[in-house]
């Protein structure tokens, strides 16, 4: 079993957020926002580490009436994301704002939806942002996020990084692979849902390098 290596925890340089909006995000970003839309989405929305807000992008074009609070941490992500928003004609309807999500400026049971794509593998401590994301939900809410799986050896990590970006430039294969290294296992994840009142059950293998945690806060 991989032991987890962490990843620098904000990607705020503008090389590094135009590397990473430029990456091919598109058909996972897609394929979230489709299982996201199993049920209905309604009400105030958040983005939680919305990077450059592809996935909000998204979830406006797939559901009508949408208000999404698009939020990261890091300005270059969120000024490409400006551009992003901006281009896709859904500036009415994606908010976009600076905030950690170890500390989400918002007040409790705000929100009606929170979604992060993602943004756990770049946390020293997801069990705090979690419970953040849980705090700023609202009761009967649900709590969407998805994020990659550690994979249990060095050689699996080579394979996902050669099946998914073996046309991409070096410096986006070593995201990737850092990322897979910097990931939960599932039962780390489903330790921590468990921690918030969740049954592990909530939390699944959704692909063969994503782990998907859907659940609905209780009153």
């Amino acid at each position: 079993m991989l032991t987890r290596v962490l990843e620098p925890e904000v990607m705020d340089s503008l090389e590094e957020a135009e590397s990473y909006d430029q990456m091919d995000h598109e058909t996972v970003n897609r394929q979230f926002v489709s299982d996201l839309l199993v049920a209905p989405v309604c009400g105030k929305v958040l983005d939680l580490g919305t990077g450059t807000a592809r996935i909000a992008i998204e979830l406006c074009r797939q559901q009508d009436n949408c208000q999404v609070l698009a939020m990261d941490a890091a300005t270059n992500m969120l000024e490409i994301a400006r551009l992003n928003v901006a281009v896709a004609g859904f500036e009415y309807c994606i908010e976009l704002r600076q905030g950690d999500a170890k500390s989400i400026p918002l007040n409790n049971d705000t929100c009606d939806l929170v979604i992060s794509n993602s943004l756990i593998h770049h946390l020293p401590e997801p069990s705090i942002s979690l419970a953040e994301m849980l705090r700023v939900l609202r009761p009967g809410g649900r709590l969407f996020v998805r994020d990659l799986l550690r994979p249990e050896s060095a050689e699996q990590v080579e394979h996902l990084v050669r099946l998914y970006c073996c046309e991409e430039p070096e410096s986006n294969q070593q995201l990737l692979r850092q990322s897979l290294f910097a990931a939960l296992d599932l039962r780390e994840i489903q330790e921590m849902a468990q921690a918030l009142g969740f049954p592990t059950e909530c939390v699944t293998i959704t692909s063969d390098r994503h782990w998907t945690l859907d659940a609905v806060k209780q009153s």
